[in-house]
């Protein structure tokens, strides 16, 4: 590493602190940590103490190094450093002693002060496009010297769903098993764990496109992953189609405007005010209907069983919300067939 100050950042404290373990390796390369690392947090930056962190952060970045080459000074939790600090931080960025590498961790966004005066920056957020999830997969398990074919990441990745965070734990596992080699998805899968849950969209759009199986595979990945109860898929559906209902009519006609009258951000209103356009009012009110029905069904109107003895779903949980996302699959497939 070559760069004097690093920044890490993230929305994922867990992801941003895996990251920042391989960044330090990386910047320690074979020096002896005892010698060459100061390791601080600055979770308590603010307190009353008469040894503040920041003080301390300060003097480590001005002390030469001493029976090493260069010394490394990592500040955990930078986001909670205060004005005065982080602007003392930065001044240093701008003229760097020689000899020390700086590295910053900041869970949040790539706005903040440190992370644009840094260097370098090794973002860790992933998008929900899956195309990103396996490319993700593909480079972290390559981080730990382990080689997989693009189908193997693939295969992770949509085990893993929205639960990134789990990734690099689970290379960690790989590399200590197996160490540098190149694996199959056969070898990988006894130690993915359990289906994570995956984002809402994944549902409401396979819902929007008229794709059935689609979307009672999808709603069943939710029940799978215990990320979400049934009741928690209705109110999101509801959500969704409220926000169609708030749309048919109004004379809203651009995505700004939809984003303007529902308060959400411009892409998830497009996508709303063109489906509302699609399907119509009547069809809206059918969905809300519907909706409402299996929210009642799940608070005890209905009764198909307990748990299946295989999957520990509760059937009438499972089956209220596979009928119902096949029923809403149905409405916009015969909007989209007129």
């Amino acid at each position: 590493m070559t760069k004097s100050s690093v920044a890490v950042v993230g929305s994922d404290a867990t992801m941003v602190y895996d990251a920042l373990r391989n960044v330090i390796h990386e910047a320690l390369g074979d020096l002896d940590p005892n010698f060459a690392l100061e390791d601080f947090t600055a979770k308590d930056a603010a307190s009353s103490s008469s040894d503040a962190v920041a003080s301390r952060i300060i003097e480590a970045l001005q002390t030469p190094p001493f029976l090493v080459e260069r010394r490394v000074v990592v500040v955990r939790d930078a986001q909670s450093l205060l004005a005065s600090e982080v602007s003392a931080i930065t001044q240093w960025i701008a003229s760097p002693a020689p000899g020390i590498v700086l590295i910053v961790a900041v869970v949040g966004t790539k706005s903040n002060k440190l992370v644009k005066a840094a260097h370098e920056v090794v973002e860790v957020n992933v998008s929900s496009r899956a195309q990103d999830r396996v490319s993700f997969v593909q480079t972290k398990l390559n981080e730990y010297g382990i080689s997989v074919e693009r189908a193997t990441a693939q295969g992770v990745a949509e085990q893993i769903g929205d639960d990134v965070a789990r990734v690099d734990s689970f290379a960690r596992t790989l590399r200590s098993i197996f160490g540098t080699s190149s694996l199959t998805f056969a070898q990988v899968l006894p130690y993915l764990g359990d289906a994570g849950d995956v984002p809402e969209w994944d549902l409401t759009d396979a819902i929007d496109a008229g794709n059935a199986a689609s979307a009672i595979r999808v709603a069943r990945r939710m029940l799978d992953s215990k990320g979400r109860v049934g009741l928690q898929i209705v109110n999101m559906l509801q959500r969704h189609y409220l926000r169609m209902a708030r749309l048919e009519g109004s004379g809203v006609r651009s995505d700004d405007e939809a984003a303007d009258l529902l308060g959400i951000n411009r892409f998830p209103a497009g996508k709303s005010l063109r489906v509302a356009q699609r399907i119509g009012a009547e069809r809206i009110a059918s969905a809300v209907h519907m909706i409402a029905n299996a929210d009642i069904d799940l608070k005890g109107g209905a009764d198909y069983g307990g748990r299946d003895l295989n999957t520990d779903l509760d059937i009438t949980e499972l089956t209220v919300i596979e009928v119902l996302v096949a029923r809403l699959a149905r409405l916009s497939q015969g909007a989209r067939r007129r």
